[in-house]
């Protein structure tokens, strides 16, 4: 007999100098396994005699029964006996025999096992019965494996092949969560992180247990899909030749892809498609293209083998059939297309398609992903084409609840770069920080998703940023900031990645045709998406100087809101521990003082020339210019933030029509909602009778804004939706009618008193719960108005209730913030007297008949 452990020593060494020369994984592996084929056979022929290997057999189970052994991988041995009490005789034989392996440096896994006991179901141990889907006879009573592998195993898989799948399945899951279901990690584990070896075995598995039958196991890859197959050899190929590398450079079973290892292996070309060097990003990206087909195989196969016809789970997911619609029909929890032929006579429907996803969650199936994926160039000629744009539709797509789930089918599809195409530049790009822990592109996803699954967190702080979630008036701006914050990444140079992020962001607003009111908020996010961070980590945020300073730089409420919820987003989507309890609460504190100081600033700060810049340079020549100033004059410098220069030109040029009018009113569509603005002179009850008008029309105000200029002029605006019982929307002469009704209120012609009393009666008890109104006031916060602070539950007339206290007193409203949350109100009234703040006495005095307002449901 050979020394078997100098033959060990050497043929490793033959196969590693071969792999090292070549590359090619799949030789490596399948070489080794021969070769530890034969030491084993060697030990036992030398340990157990021939004449004593009836009733004992060694089987490779496993990697190693796949013939897939890596460098320093574990080798499974199954001992297989005919009884137990067979197993008790032949113990020492095993224990020798093991001992002479791992003298031969051999790291052996075994188990000793009747025929019996391996067809015996262990709930507990799945497996062990999965590691014998990939038995093979190595030495030893050939006949006594036959019978397992010929007749028992089959029987026995064929018999509990529902369990084993459901086992399988369920352990997947719970391997994927521990990854965060998702394939893009910096360092990701090559063999158990999603996408990679083990969900390539996975699909092996399933397609095996799925086609069993009781008298024949398939082969391991024999049912795998035949879309697949091509795509899957090239990511086994890849994958096989990084996994021995890693496991040589580092010695040991290590499969943990580290920043060091990486430039090592792209260095090596490991696997990489030709042999040319490349960076280690470069050579990641590669990696996760090929992992990504791994998963999404796994994924399909999970969803299809995984669940029991009769379960619960699969009767629930067939109820999504009903979602079904002219364009897509929805079986067993898939989208498919109504048509095949659909995307390629009409690209468009594509866009439709991602925007069901975002709305229902639902992913697409096999044959849905091939028919868009071959339409990728009709549906690039639709998107070029689009004269006015996609914004409307993308950003339907973005404030969906599964807005997450669309961006993985983009993704998968390859329509993602067709449609925002400043993307592809970070695609699997990896940026080296020992901080994060995904992608940069898909950290921007998982942004989306922490932000949409804000509800679903238990946490009590974490609850504070869901409520102020859905306060967001347009949370599609913050979704296209968060998907466009960090693709400046992926440029080179010095340049600030925010500052190449803004600047990629305007072609996609241009392209998209995104109107300056929801661009300019956009940009904003994406130019100052670290600015909180920063205060937070490098700023004393008790001190009132810096909250000043951070005022400044928000200008709003609905900047700061939105900010806010991009920073804990932005956060969170580093790694699952980066959002700790205690950034949330700086995070918090941060955002009340600035909120607190905002509102206190609202009525107090004018604005001034310097900031009307970008306004006065519309102006046509010095005259306008002029007026534009004596327009402005006198408005809070919260009108500037709030509103786009084009905007304000419009409101001027009304102002320039007024002239001898009483009022001017525009009213306008935007999307669900419908702006109102209205430019008058001045005159008491003229705020409460518009809103009282408009509740009587029927709208519900979602918010509200007015101002006054020094020449005496009013600028009240309106955010405005058309009731479920008027139909929901307004068409072109109901819009004429609106602002005809307006007018007349101003003129005096129509009592509004009327007309908000015919509306009041259309509606009954609510058969709900109460909000408890609270009302307080603030005489401190400004030194001009006395503040007024109103939260109560929405009603038709409520906000005409509130301003009408105010004007039965001959008090001014300088100032009202108005929002709408759900069926909760909550107004802010900035108000002055004769003699300019009221007294203490006169505030309580009105807190308790605004207290009364809220409660009244009289005509």
């Amino acid at each position: 007999m050979w020394d078997l452990s100098t033959f060990h020593t050497q043929s490793m060494e033959r196969i590693n100098s071969a792999f090292f020369e070549n590359g090619d994984g799949l030789a490596a592996v399948a070489a080794r396994s021969q070769t530890v084929d034969e030491i084993v056979r060697g030990y036992i022929d030398q340990y157990v005699p021939e004449e004593r290997q009836e009733g004992f057999a060694a089987l490779a189970v496993g990697g190693y029964g796949r013939a897939q052994l890596f460098p320093f991988s574990d080798v499974d041995l199954l001992f297989l006996v005919r009884s137990e009490a067979e197993a008790r005789e032949r113990k020492d034989d095993i224990a020798t025999l093991l001992t002479a392996l791992w003298d031969a440096n051999l790291r052996v896994s075994q188990s000793v096992r009747t025929p019996a006991e391996c067809v015996r179901l262990a709930p507990d141990n799945s497996e062990l019965h999965i590691s014998m889907l990939d038995t093979r006879f190595l030495t030893g009573d050939r006949a006594l494996y036959e019978d397992l592998a010929s007749n028992r195993l089959p029987a026995f898989f064929a018999k509990e092949r529902k369990t084993l799948l459901t086992s399988l399945v369920e352990m997947a899951r719970q391997r994927h969560k521990t990854f965060n279901n998702t394939i893009y990690h910096l360092e990701p584990d090559i063999k158990e992180g999603p996408g990679g070896l083990r969900d390539l075995q996975l699909a092996c598995w399933l397609s095996q247990l799925a086609h069993v039958t009781s008298d024949r196991i398939p082969g391991s890859e024999e049912f795998i899909p035949a879309d697949f197959r091509d795509a899957l050899a090239e990511g086994k190929r890849f994958l096989f030749a990084a996994r021995c590398y890693l496991h040589y450079f580092s010695s040991r079973d290590n499969n943990r892809l580290a920043f060091d290892l990486q430039d090592s292996i792209a260095d090596a070309s490991a696997g990489a498609s030709g042999q040319q060097r490349r960076s280690a990003a470069d050579w990641m990206r590669e990696y996760y293209r090929n992992v990504r087909v791994i998963d999404r195989l796994a994924l399909r196969m999970m969803d299809e083998f995984g669940v029991q016809r009769n379960s619960l789970f699969a009767i629930l997911r067939d109820r999504t059939s009903k979602l079904s619609n002219q364009d897509f029909s929805v079986a067993h929890g898939r989208v498919f297309f109504r048509y095949s032929q659909a995307a390629e006579q009409d690209p468009a429907i594509l866009l439709r398609m991602f925007r069901f996803v975002a709305r229902h969650g639902l992913p697409l199936a096999l044959k849905t992903e091939r028919l868009a994926t071959a339409a990728l160039d009709a549906f690039r000629g639709y998107v070029n084409s689009a004269p006015d744009g996609l914004w409307n539709e993308v950003a339907d797509m973005l404030r969906q609840p599964h807005a997450y789930e669309a961006m993985t089918a983009l993704h998968e599809t390859g329509a993602l770069f067709v449609l925002f195409p400043e993307l592809e530049q970070i695609d699997c790009l990896v940026i080296r920080d020992f901080y994060h822990r995904y992608t940069v592109d898909e950290h921007s996803f998982q942004a989306i998703r922490r932000l949409k699954t804000l509800q679903d967190d238990e946490d009590a702080l974490t609850k504070r940023f869901a409520r102020l979630l859905a306060e967001v008036e347009r949370p599609e701006r913050l979704m296209l900031a968060l998907l466009y914050h960090d693709v400046g990444k992926g440029g080179s140079g010095e340049e600030d990645h925010a500052v190449r992020s803004l600047h990629l962001l305007d072609h996609a607003l241009e392209r998209l045709r995104v109107p300056s009111r929801d661009a300019e908020p956009v940009r904003f996010l994406v130019e100052s998406h670290l600015a909180m961070s920063n205060y937070i980590t490098k700023r004393d945020i008790s001190d009132p100087e810096t909250i000043r300073e951070f005022v400044d730089l928000v200008g709003t409420r609905e900047r700061l809101r939105a900010l806010t919820l991009m920073t804990y987003a932005d956060t969170a989507a580093v790694n699952p521990k980066a959002m700790t309890a205690w950034r949330k609460e700086l995070l918090w504190q941060l955002y009340l003082s600035t909120f607190n100081r905002l509102t206190a600033n609202a009525e107090d700060r004018r604005i001034e020339s310097d900031s009307a810049a970008p306004v006065l340079a519309l102006g046509a020549n010095d005259a306008e210019r002029d007026g534009l100033r004596r327009f402005l004059k006198g408005f809070p410098l919260r009108y500037l933030r709030t509103q786009s220069p084009e905007q304000i030109k419009v409101h001027y040029e009304m102002r320039r029509e007024l002239a001898e009018k009483s009022a001017i009113v525009h009213v306008e569509r935007r999307d669900q909602l419908y702006d109102v603005a209205v430019v008058a002179w001045d005159r008491p009850f003229l705020f409460a009778s518009l809103c009282g008008a408009m509740a009587g029309f029927g709208l519900n105000i979602e918010r509200a804004e007015a101002f006054a200029n020094e020449e005496g002029v009013i600028l009240d605006t309106f955010s405005v939706a058309m009731s479920e019982s008027r139909g929901g929307e307004m068409d072109e002469t109901e819009m004429r009618s609106l602002a005809r009704t307006l007018k007349r209120v101003v003129d005096g012609r129509e009592d509004v008193r009327n007309v908000l009393s015919k509306r009041k009666k259309l509606f009954g008890p609510r058969g709900r719960m109460p909000i408890e109104p609270e009302v307080a006031f603030d005489n401190e916060a400004s030194s001009r108005a006395s503040i007024f602070h109103v939260i109560a539950e929405d009603r038709t007339g409520l906000l005409f209730d509130l301003t009408s206290a105010f004007s039965h007193h001959g008090y001014d409203i300088e100032v009202v913030l108005i929002e709408t949350q759900g069926r909760k109100a909550i107004d802010v009234f900035y108000v002055v007297g004769p003699g300019g703040k009221l007294s203490e006495d006169e505030c309580r005095e009105l807190t308790d008949q605004l207290r009364g307002a809220c409660r009244s449901k009289a005509a």
